[in-house]
């Protein structure tokens, strides 16, 4: 059964085009528009209490001085000055949950993208960072915006009490304005810039730290702890460079505000003192006056709501950054109900920065076999794994999985046909079944995966069995690849990929999960450094430099001094044909595993692929096989 041409269409359809830039913030924005808009709407009450209060406190005060009755009056202050008290406090309690809601959302909406965007285009995107730093800043987004449209209210109520309560008071204040415009305008363009390469840095930094502390033990054995502080340590300078460029332009916009703030006031009071002796003003009125000065010079407070708004933005952008990976596109297809998981790929080629990993890959997997991927490092072996299992797509060439594209399928098809198990796998959850099962699992299922890995010989030693702890089961390398076996044996599929997930085991082990491995149905690729492995195997894919140099029974295939060399094999070595066989050690010993296959096992080359009459072996007369027979 073949792929429909439509279907097949429509899946290599062109993705479509990123969102526009800006599009996160104004979602999230949008998101948080109920809470942001009681914020404002607090925010406006609590600057309108504050604007009243002036006049209230002036009248009251005048009609102290007066020895009238001010009781109604005071009543007032005191009412408005609680109103004030609690509208902070709810601003400050709505602003904190709504910033911890909209940055949960973002890190959902982050790691979604980053997941479901294939691997190749997650390569360097700081994901630690944009998922914590980043995110929290951006979580501010709702609030900021409405903090920031808000912050004006009391400054320009202050300005217009000062021309209601005296105009040349007022037109005093008024000649320092157009400065502070000035000011804050310097602010939001240079502090966003310095701000977003300060992100950018951090970003850098978080990114070489973490491969850093993944190759502890490595650097810790080297002996080059001081190179990897000086490597980790060197986005410093530029982190430092624009922190100071962020914290100079703050501070110079602080200072100036800072400074004319103060002035202004003084001025305010300077007319209202001379307007007081000249009888124009009561007492009240320049109490009012002094108030309300101090309110408008509180436009310096602009300063600090635009930089949490360009903080904001700055960390929406960088959280879109992840969020707008282009997701990998699935069909809607299911595969064959009684398939046997027969495996082809047609013409694979996948180029990676111009570099060409796989090319014109074609191979057949019958259907209940196993396969082993040989070959030296940068062969392309995990490439073509991740191809077989479409955890990356090629730029040229068809995967068919019974018949049937893997593009057309559903994700959930894929992913309930294909099982993967790696050389470091990660585990996840509160305990180690819950790491294995990766979802709801019947305990006979969840035990009989164990053993299958041969797992349950260390799991069963713990101390609440396989519900400990995680942190609580230190786990060698070994013991960490048999999880990962027993998470790829929890349910049966048509494709079983191993990403070198035995090259940790001891034989003894690697035995019994090859014995489980043949009685697990469906078909199944190793990618494998073993002589045993692919001695064990129906048939071996030889691969070097990204093409299929060989393929066929593995007794066959040693023949051929370039293919016993992947192994560290000598030149004379015999142990493709099932007597000595080279242990992972070097040693050599006899060896009871049978290496022959039966001559029916199928495999499928490209046409240009010859035959070496001498030795049977079927090669890539474009790959130089190091024995003077390549074209």
């Amino acid at each position: 059964m073949t792929a429909a041409p439509a279907d097949a269409a429509r899946a290599r359809a062109t993705p479509a085009p990123p969102p526009a830039e800006g599009r996160l913030l104004r979602e999230a924005v949008r998101r948080g528009r109920g809470p942001a808009a009681l914020v404002l709407a607090a925010t406006a009450l609590g600057a309108a209490a504050a604007v009243t209060l002036p006049l209230a406190l002036g009248r009251a005060v005048d009609l102290l001085i007066a020895r009238a009755d001010a009781g109604s009056w005071v009543l007032l202050c005191t009412a408005l000055i609680a109103t004030e008290v609690a509208t902070d406090a709810l601003v400050a309690r709505t602003g904190g949950r709504t910033g911890a809601a909209t940055t949960a959302w973002l890190r959902r909406r982050a790691l979604a993208g980053f997941l479901a965007a294939p691997p190749a285009a997650t390569t360097g995107t700081g994901l630690p960072t944009r998922l914590t730093a980043n995110a929290l800043d951006a979580g501010t987004a709702p609030v900021a915006a409405a903090t920031a449209a808000a912050a004006g209210l009391a400054p320009l109520g202050g300005l217009a009490g000062l021309f209601l309560v005296d105009p040349w008071a007022g037109a005093a204040f008024v000649c320092g304005v157009p400065l502070l415009l000035l000011i804050l305008r310097a602010l939001l363009r240079a502090g966003r810039a310095a701000l977003t390469t300060y992100q950018e840095e951090q970003g850098r930094m978080a990114r070489l730290l973490t491969g850093a502390l993944s190759g502890a033990a490595t650097i810790a054995a080297a002996g080059t702890v001081r190179a990897e502080e000086r490597r980790v340590l060197a986005p410093l300078a530029g982190m430092r460079a624009a922190g100071e460029r962020t914290w100079r332009v703050q501070g110079r916009a602080a200072g100036l505000s800072g400074a004319l703030m103060p002035l202004l006031v003084a001025a305010v009071l300077a007319v209202g003192g001379v307007r007081l002796v000249a009888g124009h003003l009561t007492p009240g009125d320049l109490l009012a006056l002094s108030r309300y000065a101090v309110l408008a010079a509180g436009a310096g407070a602009l300063a600090g709501a635009v930089n949490g708004w360009v903080r904001a933005k700055a960390g929406t952008a960088r959280v879109e950054t992840v969020t707008a990976l282009p997701p990998t596109p699935h069909g809607t297809r299911d595969l064959p109900p009684h398939g046997d998981g027969t495996l082809a790929l047609h013409g694979v080629h996948v180029t990676r920065d111009g570099v060409p990993l796989l090319d014109s890959v074609t191979l057949t997997l019958p259907g209940g076999t196993t396969t082993a991927l040989v070959g030296p490092s940068g062969s392309g072996k995990s490439l073509l794994a991740a191809v077989a299992g479409r955890l990356t797509d090629p730029d040229q060439g068809t995967v068919l999985l019974d018949g049937t594209d893997l593009r057309t399928l559903s994700a959930d098809a894929l992913r309930h046909a294909v099982a993967y198990a790696f050389e470091r796998p990660a585990l996840f959850g509160a305990t180690i079944a819950h790491a294995v099962a990766c979802g709801p699992l019947p305990e006979p299922d969840l035990r009989r995966a164990l053993r299958r890995a041969a797992a349950d010989t260390f799991t069963d030693r713990l101390p609440h069995g396989p519900r400990t702890p995680l942190p609580e089961a230190p786990l060698s390398g070994g013991e960490l690849q048999r999880l990962g076996l027993a998470r790829a044996f929890t349910r049966p599929t048509r494709l079983l990929i191993l990403d070198d997930a035995t090259s940790s085991l001891d034989t003894v082990t690697a035995h019994l999960v090859a014995r489980a491995l043949t009685d697990t149905p469906g078909t199944r690729l190793t990618i494998t450094h073993r002589l045993t492995t692919a001695a064990q195997s129906d048939q071996v894919v030889w691969l070097d430099r990204g093409r299929i140099r060989g393929t066929g029974p593995h007794s066959v295939l040693w023949r051929d001094p370039a293919y016993r060399a992947v192994f560290g094999a000598g030149a004379g070595g015999d142990a493709g044909a099932g007597a000595d066989t080279v242990t992972d050690t070097g040693a050599r010993r006899r060896s009871d595993v049978r290496t022959d296959v039966s001559n029916d096992v199928r495999t499928e080359l490209p046409a240009d692929m010859r035959t070496d009459l001498h030795t049977g072996i079927r090669t890539d007369p474009r790959v130089d096989t190091g024995t003077g027979a390549a074209e």
